[in-house]
């Protein structure tokens, strides 16, 4: 049974606080920067790195557009106010840099997982069909794909790009056509435009000092456990029962 929307689920006026940044928006050369694409390369990076290795032992990653905001926020901001300090003229960070840096690290961390480098493309490789065994069934010769760069890189081309085709149509039904709320983009615009204003950055400093804080505390300790690990599999903080030898034994 259809339902007809009879109103916009978004207003189009909005209400910022008295504190804001100046609510002129810049033409859109003037969105993507120098200091934005550095940042969202490191960025990209680091959370590619991160992206892996939950793919790799867990097999899923969270949504990490949170942290994309914040910690493009947050060094933006420290680039812009080192700089200021020693009289340099910087341009403002504004609402639309701070959009083009999270796009760019969610795509760079979303092609790492979508683009199977922890599941199925390390799956295909001619080692993992020997370590499979010849005779198991279902592994077979003619299914093995080694990687290779050129094929790889086509490959996440079409991956990367595939969406577009799909996305804009249903932008024009969905959001423009039936004024529906898309959650991920509405929540990411919320957060962005929170932190360009007085609260939002004084909050937004007490995350990143947070963030850094427990970030350092399991850095120390994976490398405690690191120099403590034992020898072989016998010993060490990975081989004690914390939550008991049931659970232990169960893996």
């Amino acid at each position: 049974m259809g339902i007809d929307i009879s109103e916009p689920l978004i207003l189009e006026t909005e209400i910022f606080d008295a504190g804001a940044e100046s609510e002129r928006v810049p033409e859109w050369k003037d969105h993507i920067t120098i200091r934005g694409l550095v940042v969202s390369a490191l960025l990209g990076t680091l959370f590619c790195i991160i992206t892996h290795k939950m793919n790799l032992t867990a097999g899923m990653f969270p949504t990490l557009n949170v942290g994309a905001e914040l910690l493009g926020y947050f060094f933006v901001k420290s680039w812009t106010g080192f700089l200021s300090k020693f009289g340099f003229r910087v341009s403002p960070f504004t609402k639309q840099e701070n959009t083009v840096i999270q796009t760019c690290v969610v795509a760079c961390y979303g092609l790492a997982f979508n683009g199977g480098f922890g599941s199925y493309l390390i799956a295909m490789d001619e080692r993992t069909y020997n370590r499979i065994g010849v005779d198991y069934p279902g592994n077979r010769a003619e299914d093995v794909k080694n990687p290779g760069i050129g094929w790889m890189m086509g490959f996440l081309f079409a991956v990367s790009f595939l969406g577009l085709f799909s996305v804009a149509p249903l932008r024009k039904i969905m959001v423009l056509d039936y004024k529906l709320t898309y959650p991920s983009g509405t929540a990411s615009a919320m957060l962005i435009n929170s932190f360009h204003n007085n609260s939002g950055a004084e909050l937004a400093g007490k995350q990143v000092e947070w963030l850094g804080k427990y970030l350092s505390i399991n850095l120390v300790w994976s490398c405690f456990k690191w120099f403590f690990s034992g020898i072989g599999d016998s010993c060490g903080f990975d081989k004690f029962p914390t939550f008991g030898l049931t659970m232990f034994k169960n893996s």
